[in-house]
């Protein structure tokens, strides 16, 4: 009688079936790739406004801390401010003029922490309208 051999169970995965899957499904993806149109993004537009804006107030931080107030349309010299004082001096003129925007002009070796702070002081005050002042980058 022959002897029989007695089968072992197969315990690896057969792997080839899924490269097979994934190779046509890359296929798939590189032809249908220059189909797909990217993302439009639909920017605002700005209409006409009824009144020139009014210049705005600007305060300077220079690098020792110091806090200078300065009514770019009243062409007025920068008067200096104390921390402490410039809500009070920034809430003088936004009643004065309602609605004027006010610009941060900081030197560049301040610590952003100080632009910060005053950022968030004239958030508290409910200013709508605040920017940072840069120079612009020269070729």
């Amino acid at each position: 009688m022959i002897p029989r051999r007695t089968r072992k169970a197969v315990n690896q995965i057969n792997v080839v079936p899924y490269i097979d899957v994934m190779l046509v499904l890359l296929v798939i993806f590189m032809v249908t790739a220059p189909f797909i149109n990217p993302t439009q993004v639909a920017l605002p537009s700005m209409g006409k406004s009824a009144a020139a804006p009014s210049a705005p107030l600007e305060v300077l931080l220079r690098e020792d801390g110091s806090l200078l107030l300065r009514d770019r349309g009243g062409n007025e010299e920068a008067v200096p401010v104390a921390a402490t004082a410039l809500a009070e001096a920034v809430r003088a003129r936004q009643q004065a003029h309602p609605g004027q925007a006010v610009v941060i002009s900081a030197d560049k070796n301040v610590r952003y922490e100080k632009v910060m702070q005053v950022m968030d002081t004239l958030q508290s005050l409910g200013v709508a309208r605040v920017g940072l002042l840069v120079k612009p980058a020269q070729p």
